[in-house]
């Protein structure tokens, strides 16, 4: 069981995010690579991985402005990408609303597709440690610091990788998702969700702008929300007292 402590929470979150940081090594050196051909500088490179930090944007963003799209085409698209934080958001929002602003904004910030995987899983933990967000805090900065680095790496190794984009190793991050994703099939809401969203995924991959991953998440919620209505699963978290949701904010 975790520490309930700010210091043994933080490095709790570092430490399950691991797995995760290795499956994106790859996907963030890609990236710098990339950027380096699609008319960024190095300096907009880095900006961009450090101002924006999100990786699939960030290569549809380079994918559209190597083509010559315009800033509106790229800030909707990029947009659309990023709308399935909005359903992240909805998951933690029970978790974290009592913290206050200064939580709250660079959480938001840091908040990825891996740290939201182990932070999730940490949050339904049966357990009333009151300094959870220090484990997002330790999950999100190592995430950050990684895709900081990686992104470096990338640049400077961009001139003697021949087509980065084509070597396939992006895939260690999907693999590594896939390990995550099955531990989380442990009821029939949860498979009818990933069934669902999975196979709408695969048939509405040739939409435009990359609205099937929006079809097929939002497909998925409904299908485990239909799911659910009618296998009712008695999953719960006991709510943490107000004495310790104050101290742990501090």
């Amino acid at each position: 069981m975790v520490t309930p402590t700010r210091h043994g929470e933080f490095w709790a979150g570092v430490k399950d995010t691991f797995p995760l940081v290795v499956g994106a090594v790859p996907f963030g050196i890609i990236f710098g690579a990339v950027a380096g051909t699609s008319g960024l500088s190095t300096g907009g490179a880095a900006a961009m991985s450090a101002f924006v930090f999100a990786g699939s944007a960030q290569f549809i963003a380079t994918t559209l402005l190597a083509s010559g799209a315009s800033a509106y085409v790229i800030i909707l698209t990029t947009f659309v990408v990023n709308l399935r934080h909005a359903l992240y958001s909805v998951s933690l929002a029970p978790h974290v609303k009592n913290l206050p602003q200064r939580w709250l904004l660079p959480l938001a910030f840091w908040l990825t597709d891996e740290t939201f995987v182990v932070v999730i899983a940490r949050y339904t933990q049966h357990d009333e440690s009151p300094f959870k967000h220090w484990y997002f805090l330790g999950s999100a900065l190592f995430m950050y610091c990684n895709w900081q680095l990686c992104t470096w790496i990338g640049i400077f190794a961009g001139q003697r990788i021949q087509n980065p984009q084509n070597w396939g190793l992006d895939f260690a991050l999907v693999a590594t998702f896939i390990g995550l994703l099955v531990p989380f099939a442990r009821n029939k809401p949860a498979l009818a969700a990933i069934v669902v969203a999975g196979v709408t995924a695969a048939l509405a991959n040739g939409l435009p702008n990359k609205l099937g991953l929006i079809l097929a998440a939002l497909l998925g919620v409904i299908a485990g929300l239909v799911a659910e209505s009618l296998w009712p699963d008695d999953f719960r978290q006991p709510a943490v007292p107000d004495a310790q949701l104050q101290e742990s904010n501090r």
